[in-house]
């Protein structure tokens, strides 16, 4: 099963010297557009919504970019893309394994929201690999290997929990294998969801492996993650944070109102109770919402006058 080069760069519409700030400017337009709460074609946005995703996963981690700027050097070469040979197992390059005879992978899955080029290179996940005996030793039964693939679920999924149809077709096979994967609600990053006995085939008798999927939380335009708890940046004039007043903004479940105290400073932060991620206990954390000062880069003379006459009366 060969594996298709993708063009993150083009995916976000940013060129490849993009800055970290223009990326991230870029996903979040691109992710507020093809969010599948907001787009009216929900199948096409979804679809996108992953696409975005897995390119920002990659352009936004230094690390992980800075590979895949190697990998895709000469990704649009005569005969079609080729990994570099020191990506063929490597620890860490993804539990697909490329063959030596003309390339391909092991494994292929679907429904996972992570493209087979993803899961080839940055994924992470392994196969454990059984052997049976050696020279004169008696063959035993050998349990099959493990299989492990990343699964990309939204902030959304995490907090009520979905069904989701995973499928998996192994190298060699026509066969496509559809499992109903259980998204359990409170689910965070980097959990496993394990079904049990969907691995490889085990040897002579011996029991199948496991198959897990490992969590990673979709990158949401809004909110950042950590722990159970969500985190907002909130924009907000001089004059708002001076005089105070009443913002619009967003919480997984629709925007309310939050009233934002006279005086409020940059960086402070605003709780709202039980409105972010469930924890491992059930009770939901909080959204803290950060103020943010937007000082104008361009003023009016107008703008100018009154600034000075602030200045002044202040003794500056």
């Amino acid at each position: 099963m060969a594996v298709q080069f993708r063009d993150y760069y083009e995916t976000l519409g940013v060129s490849k010297t993009a800055t970290e700030d223009e990326i991230r400017s870029a996903f979040r337009k691109l992710a507020r557009k093809y969010h599948p709460d907001v787009a009216k074609d929900k199948k096409a946005a979804e679809e996108k919504f992953k696409q975005i995703n897995e390119a920002y996963e990659v352009l936004s981690d230094p690390e992980k970019r800075k590979k895949y700027d190697q990998l895709g050097a000469d990704w649009n070469q005569p005969g079609g893309f080729q990994p570099p040979p020191q990506w063929g197992g490597q620890p860490g390059g993804g539990f697909y394994q490329w063959g030596g005879d003309g390339g391909g992978v092991q494994f292929e899955f679907g429904g996972t929201g992570f493209s087979d080029f993803f899961e080839a290179f940055f994924g992470g996940g392994r196969g454990r690999s059984a052997f049976g005996g050696f020279g004169g030793r008696e063959a035993t039964a050998e349990r099959g290997a493990d299989v492990e693939a990343d699964i990309l679920v939204t902030l959304e999924e995490a907090l009520h929990g979905s069904t989701r149809t995973v499928s998996l077709r192994r190298a060699g096979s026509n066969k496509v294998e559809n499992y109903q994967v259980k998204i359990p609600r409170g689910v965070h990053e980097g959990q496993r969801i394990r079904l049990a006995g969907q691995g490889e085939v085990g040897a002579r008798g011996g029991k199948s492996g496991d198959l897990f999927l490992r969590v990673r939380l979709a990158k949401h335009p809004d909110f950042s993650v950590e722990g159970s708890d969500l985190i907002h940046d909130v924009k907000m004039a001089p004059w708002q944070a001076a005089l105070g007043t009443q913002l619009k903004v967003p919480t997984l479940e629709g925007n309310v109102r939050l009233k934002i105290p006279a005086g409020t400073q940059g960086g402070q932060r605003f709780r709202l109770r039980e409105r972010g991620l469930p924890g491992i206990s059930g009770k939901r954390g909080d959204l803290y919402i950060v103020a943010q000062i937007n000082i104008p880069k361009k003023l009016s003379e107008r703008e100018r006058e009154i600034w000075s006459q602030l200045a002044k009366l202040h003794g500056s």
